[in-house]
């Protein structure tokens, strides 16, 4: 049967036309993102621990997963709630699940710490972002060998529904941080809205990065509610966060009857070992607080991907929030997040110092310290700006243990044995 919410506008591809299959186009889109090395890569980058720290916390492969399988479930939910959805109407489980496994594909190692770090050291050269980098793999660099560098050629709506922020870096007053695009996927931007000229006062503070596909919002939801919970449940098993550092908190926010019911929830669950247990439940409530409803915009005509949008209840948005901001405060402020916060300041700076001299400076390479492909698209490039997006993209694709190997093998005297070169 089949499904009447997309047309051809939502399935096109970007680039080289696809052949078609026995699957549908979005499940083309999923197994060419499970199947990527970038995708891989993710079960060594860190989630909020530093990768291999702690062997059964989370990464960035199995907060994916967690992501992916609520996607997933809202759009069964959703469906099974019938309303504006039908049999042969309904949002598509495998381009939310494609959507959310790829969300974090462009995010460096060192989690945000090393996110931080080269937004520190792009600022000049177009900024670096996680989303827009997802974008960048996404369209340009997933599929890459000695020869060729492309990418996988995704949908239409895949793209969008990757596309958490519309703004390009130029188009912020002053270099932003993060949320935006960079300037070269004006043209890629350009394809997702299917030409469709930008209304003026979508342009106006942050509206532009606020509109988004349901299928992105969903995927927002999702990935907010894997992570406002699963980084208290690791955080505890961490030692991170007790119930001396919980209460200290709390005695410093405006706790009201709503959150000290949540404090009180959270604190009987770990007395009685049930963290896991019961925040898994919550994520099911989660699921549960999705609605739909319809919108009016630009694009609303040419696809139902924006005539709907997605509606979660107040309270379990007050929910996540709340946790967010507990392990913000308290996880991400604690000592051992800022070990790895002074880490990767140090290993992505004195790395990005050597690229820089031996592939980007005048006069001759002093030494070849990265794999050929890489030293070729380096030189391949004729501005500062493009050789520094080359070794962005390389620093930024290393695994937390890639990064700190090639560190160890350029500034430490005792590790570069004949057995270490692996």
């Amino acid at each position: 049967m089949q499904n009447r919410f997309y047309n051809a506008f939502d399935t096109e591809a970007y680039g080289a036309g696809r052949t078609p299959d026995y699957r549908s186009a979005f499940q083309i889109d999923r197994d060419r993102i499970i199947h990527a090395h970038a995708f891989r890569k993710l079960q060594s980058k860190t989630q909020v621990f530093l990768s291999g720290e702690y062997d059964f916390y989370r990464t960035r492969l199995t907060h994916s997963m967690e992501v992916a399988q609520i996607g997933r479930s809202i759009c069964h939910f959703l469906r099974s709630r019938g309303g504006l959805l039908q049999e042969d109407f309904f949002i598509d489980s495998d381009l939310v699940e494609a959507v959310c496994l790829s969300h974090d594909l462009g995010h460096p190692p060192f989690g945000h710490s090393g996110e931080r770090t080269l937004q520190e050291l792009m600022v000049k050269w177009g900024g670096f972002e996680g989303n827009a980098q997802t974008l960048h793999l996404l369209t340009a660099t997933i599929y890459q060998n000695e020869t060729s560098v492309r990418g996988m050629q995704p949908t239409r709506a895949l793209l969008d529904g990757v596309l958490k922020y519309k703004k390009l870096f130029k188009e912020f007053p002053k270099p932003p941080q993060n949320h935006f695009l960079y300037d070269p996927q004006v043209e890629v931007r350009g394809f997702v809205l299917g030409g469709a000229k930008i209304p003026k006062e979508l342009h106006a503070d942050e509206k532009l990065n606020s509109f988004k596909s349901v299928e992105c919002q969903i995927m927002d939801w999702a990935d907010d509610a894997a992570y406002s919970l699963n980084d208290i449940v690791d955080g505890v098993k961490a030692g991170v966060l007790s119930f001396e550092k919980i209460e200290a908190w709390a005695a410093n926010e405006a706790i009201g009857p709503q959150q000290q019911k949540l404090l009180d929830g959270l604190f009987d669950a770990m007395r009685g070992d049930r963290l896991e247990s019961v925040f898994s439940q919550k994520i099911g409530a989660f699921i549960k607080a999705c609605r739909l409803r319809e919108r009016e915009n630009f694009m609303a005509a040419k696809t139902n991907r924006y005539r709907f949008e997605l509606v979660v209840e107040p309270a379990a948005e007050r929910e996540a929030h709340f946790f967010k901001k507990m392990a913000n405060d308290i996880i991400f402020e604690s000592p051992q997040l800022q070990q790895i916060e002074h880490k990767a300041r140090r290993v992505l700076f004195d790395l990005w110092n050597s690229c820089w001299s031996n592939y980007v400076e005048k006069g001759p390479r002093v030494i070849n310290i990265l794999p050929t492909r890489v030293g070729k698209l380096i030189d391949a490039e004729t501005t500062h700006a493009g050789k520094a997006r080359q070794i962005c993209d390389y620093l930024a694709g290393l695994t937390d243990g890639m990064i700190v190997r090639t560190y160890r093998r350029l500034f430490d005297p005792e590790f570069g044995s004949i057995r270490d070169l692996s």
